[in-house]
């Protein structure tokens, strides 16, 4: 099998911020993923779902470089971060220090702290992670995300531990962050409506592929009331093979909207972002993307 593929790709000088091409990656010669294209625009939101086990996060941790053995040409920015569900903080460091972990020289306690307090969290630099909400500990994740200034952020389920109100507020602190700083962002969910309220695009991954997706051209802040969205939304569950009617409670609300301050100050109670745990459903209770795999030929349609 071809290892290290990946190459290198300028947003500025090509206009895209992922390019994949015959993507294949094989476990014990099944192939997870075979054969994928995709393509990202700089500044673009998108969502990834699709039923367990189909190879999201396989193809997230392949963006992110965390995966080479593969066959296929990958493209991605040389700035790049990667928040997974659970915060993985290392309990030795105090936060500041956790924030800058892994990056190259010898970065300053003030690029931290920036981070920090883009997502709320600058007062508590100098705690130990034990003395965190879980929802805190999440934020210091994002931060330690941000603060490489990453052209595209890879994002792995990170409300997926959440309770339902920390859940909200951290769709709304993504939503803002990305506004504010403009780089491309890669969601993997199960959530289809949180796909809807974030993404500007939904991708559905089937087969190994991307088998369908969708423009989500919805003004913002959305409303899951706007018939526009409840069309979307009935086409992706079907798309997943979920029946509508068994598809769990609605979010009767809006969108994550600006507010950093209703969303940074709270003290928020559950984890989420780094690679494992199971999670209660949040907010807009996420969706069980099992059954039916009916579907193979790529389809893209706009709403």
């Amino acid at each position: 099998m071809a290892t290290d593929i990946h190459g290198a790709v300028s947003p500025a000088d090509t206009g895209t911020a992922v390019e994949v091409d015959g993507l294949v990656r094989s476990f014990d010669g099944r192939a997870v993923i075979d054969g994928l294209h995709l393509t990202l625009r700089p500044g673009e939101f998108v969502a990834l779902l699709g039923r367990s086990g189909c190879g999201k996060s396989t193809l997230l941790r392949v963006l992110a470089g965390l995966d080479r053995e593969i066959e296929g040409e990958v493209l991605v920015p040389r700035r790049k971060a990667v928040a997974f569900q659970a915060p993985r903080l290392m309990p030795w460091k105090r936060v500041w220090r956790n924030v800058l972990l892994g990056l190259p020289g010898r970065p300053e306690r003030d690029a931290a702290v920036r981070a920090l307090a883009e997502v709320g969290l600058g007062h508590r630099a100098d705690a130990w992670p034990k003395t965190l909400s879980g929802g805190e500990a999440q934020r210091a994740s994002l931060a330690r995300a941000l603060v490489r200034e990453p052209d595209l952020l890879l994002l792995d389920e990170p409300f997926g531990a959440l309770d339902a109100l920390t859940r909200i507020k951290a769709q709304r602190l993504v939503a803002e962050l990305w506004q504010e700083r403009g780089c491309a962002v890669l969601l993997v969910t199960h959530d289809v409506e949180e796909a809807l309220l974030l993404a500007d695009r939904a991708l559905v991954m089937e087969g190994g592929r991307i088998a369908y997706e969708t423009e989500v051209d919805l003004p913002r802040p959305r409303e899951v009331s706007d018939p526009r969205f409840a069309a979307l939304r009935a086409r992706l569950l079907d798309r997943l093979g979920v029946d509508e009617t068994e598809a769990g409670p609605r979010n009767g609300g809006a969108a994550p909207r600006s507010g950093a301050a209703a969303s940074r100050t709270a003290d928020e109670q559950a984890s989420g972002a780094g690679t494992s745990s199971a999670s209660p459903a949040g907010p807009t209770a996420a969706t069980d993307l099992t059954a039916r795999p009916d579907h193979s030929q790529h389809r893209t349609e706009n709403p």
